[in-house]
């Protein structure tokens, strides 16, 4: 198609002027439009120009056809199709206040926040549209990850767990101190033939697979670590845990110690803990041995549990154990090495109930 585009040279300053304020802007599509009317009345054809521009042809002759129809008012860009404003700082904070409350109290039935269910809390709250693919970004940015969720007992008594945090746990740590006591914390751990999960990098769409022997056995284990050292004992047997067995433990750490030497036990509520066979048997030891309870369901206050997490990493996470003695060897193994390395569980355990206290202390 052959043709001429004539603009007068008011039109023309006209067309230059905008041209300067989209640049101003960063208008890149709107500059481009410009730039076309600009060069189709410098005589060039719209086959070039819309190579040289990278847009369609059509695209050109829509461009002047609206230009010719509506005059400046075609230059003239209305709001991109997508989602409205960003959520400002208000509405940040309440969004946050709202994922924290659970999706159930914002009445949804799940209880699981997924992107598409953000995506209509926001539209309900606000009327703003919001992509499912956007919204872990806008999650990070306030402060949230994904994570799995675990179980809390719904027997927690918190009042009763703050109380020993915060005057049970310093006073024990005082006792100690002053008697230059062994700090104890007693659990037990079973250690399964099948082995246990844990994530590891892997190619996108190819998940790790680890074979398993499937036997339901385990092999058990007594454990006590010192708080302020990181020295473990421990005792592993394959029958199951009894007020008998962890009496004879608690014997055996008397005897591998010096008898001069106090100990302070603490443990948690399991029945061969606190059954009428071991309190006795506690009591006939006292003078040596003082015991204390932790709270109710509270594994979190007890530091030997990230023993078990270490040696479970490292002897059973993703193995293959085609036998029962191939598990045993490979816990006794981390367990031996652990016991010859306080430093390094004392690293793994920390000083978790200190930090525990601490953050009592700042809620307060």
């Amino acid at each position: 198609m052959n043709f001429k585009v004539h603009f007068t040279t008011a039109t023309l300053k006209t067309l230059n002027q905008h041209w300067l304020a989209a640049l101003q802007k960063g208008h890149s599509q709107l500059l481009k439009r410009i730039t076309a009317l600009q060069l189709l009345a410098e005589g060039l054809r719209p086959e070039p120009i819309a190579q040289r521009l990278a847009v369609c042809l059509t695209t050109v002759y829509q461009w002047l056809a609206g230009f010719l129809r509506r005059g400046f008012a075609s230059l003239s860009y209305g709001k991109s199709p997508g989602r409205k404003a960003k959520l400002d700082q208000d509405q940040r904070r309440h969004l946050a206040s709202l994922i924290e409350a659970g999706p159930q109290a914002c009445g949804f039935e799940s209880a699981i926040w997924s992107g598409t269910l953000l995506a209509q809390l926001i539209e309900r709250q606000w009327h703003l549209k919001f992509h499912p693919r956007y919204l872990p970004a806008l999650l990070h940015q306030l402060g949230f990850t994904y994570q799995k969720a675990r179980f809390v007992s719904d027997h927690l008594d918190q009042e009763r767990r703050a109380a020993w945090l915060e005057q049970e746990w310093p006073a024990i740590v005082q006792q100690a101190q002053s008697k230059k006591a062994w700090l104890l914390f007693g659990d037990e751990a079973s250690f399964a033939q099948w082995g246990s999960l844990a994530y590891t990098w892997s190619r996108r769409g190819q998940q790790p697979v680890v074979k398993t022997s499937g036997v339901r056995r385990a092999y058990k284990v007594f454990g006590l670590v010192d708080y302020f050292s990181g020295q473990i004992f421990y005792q592993a047997q394959t029958e199951r845990f009894n007020s008998q067995s962890y009496c004879d433990f608690v014997a055996q750490v008397l005897s591998r110690t010096d008898p001069n030497q106090p100990i302070i036990l603490v443990q948690d509520g399991a029945s061969y803990h606190t059954s009428r066979q071991t309190r006795e048997w506690l009591e006939q030891h006292s003078d040596r041995l003082s015991v204390y309870q932790l709270p109710a369901y509270s594994p979190d206050f007890n530091p030997i549990e990230k023993l078990w997490k270490k040696v479970r990493r490292q002897a059973t996470h993703l193995h293959y154990f085609a036998s029962f003695e191939e598990l045993v060897q490979s816990v006794r193994q981390e367990l031996e090495r652990l016991s010859q390395h306080s430093s390094e569980v004392k690293q793994a355990i920390g000083s978790c109930l200190d930090k525990l206290v601490n953050h009592i202390e700042l809620v307060a």
